[in-house]
């Protein structure tokens, strides 16, 4: 009972990871209707991004944080353009499959690029060691995790639900016939949602190689736990998600603890009793539409 609210932070860090990376995947499925299991795959690269301008130029941490965003965020944009956008109205089987080989594929491109090896990234000092509050020895990078949620979290709440980007992604999914009506360019918007989905993810990535570690098979590694945070907590929310990767993230470093033999399989016995009670997920609320006028969806014409 000691070692519990130490399990309890370890769990809220680890599970803010899961949130980053795989709000994205929401907005991708609940909102686009898209399956992407190559979406670990975009992570992956903001991890890779992250470590090479750090090895290459000398970065600091932080300051690759941003460049990981774009990077992986133009690599979604281009992989949207190219190849997934032709999937969006193909069955859900079709788009398994496709994703599916577009892991593999990365995971065959990052072995060549950087090797098999795992990669490691410099935290500055302000971030490296613990502080005590209340007894409890919490890791500084760890708060610096939760806090970074905590900001994102509310940014990509407003930009959803009070921007008239927000409102177009929403229209475009509800009804794309009226929505192209009304002047929408709804390949466009699809787009820029889906480059923003891999931009998070890419964060998620970078900002979880010391946690998670990196090597080239982390997009297959952890498609499971991305998946399941979604399916947990309902596809196209952002509560949802977010509840559901805490409480995932905290069963899991517990179970991992307190029942070492388990292992992993404590995490799949949440998720069964989860969606026994829940079986649509968590449904703690999409954005509704309605919260902004229907004039925000286009420019106004002179």
């Amino acid at each position: 009972m000691n070692a519990l609210p130490g399990l309890l932070f370890d769990g809220l860090a680890y599970g803010s990871l899961l949130f980053l990376v795989s709000i994205g995947l929401s907005i991708t499925m609940g909102l686009m209707n898209f399956i992407n299991l190559a979406h670990g795959a975009f992570a992956m690269i903001g991890g890779y991004a992250s470590v090479w301008f750090s090895h290459r130029f000398g970065m600091p941490f932080l300051a690759t944080l941003p460049l990981a965003f774009a990077v992986a965020g133009l690599a979604g944009l281009i992989a949207e353009r190219v190849l997934f956008r032709h999937l969006y109205r193909a069955s859900h089987l079709d788009q398994v499959l496709f994703t599916v080989g577009f892991v593999f594929s990365s995971i065959a491109a990052a072995t060549y690029l950087f090797g098999a090896a795992q990669q490691s990234v410099s935290l500055p000092a302000a971030l490296q060691g613990q502080i005590q509050a209340m007894g409890v020895d919490l890791g500084r990078y760890r708060l610096f995790l939760i806090g970074a949620v905590v900001v994102l979290s509310a940014g990509l709440g407003l930009l959803m639900t009070r921007t008239r980007f927000g409102a177009q992604v929403r229209a475009a999914v509800d009804n794309r016939d009226a929505a192209e009506g009304l002047g929408l360019n709804v390949g466009l918007v699809f787009s820029l949602c889906f480059g923003l989905g891999t931009g998070m993810a890419g964060l998620g990535g970078a900002l979880g190689v010391e946690v998670l570690g990196l090597d080239p098979g982390f997009a297959l590694k952890y498609m499971v736990y991305f998946l399941l945070v979604v399916v947990v907590g309902g596809a196209g929310t952002l509560s949802g998600p977010l509840v559901a990767s805490m409480l995932l993230g905290v069963c899991d470093v517990a179970g991992k603890y307190y029942l070492p033999q388990a292992g992993a399989f404590i995490i799949y016995v949440l998720m069964i009793v989860l969606l026994l009670a829940f079986p649509k997920g968590l449904g703690l609320g999409r954005p509704s539409l309605s919260r902004l006028p229907l004039s925000i969806l286009v420019r106004r014409r002179a």
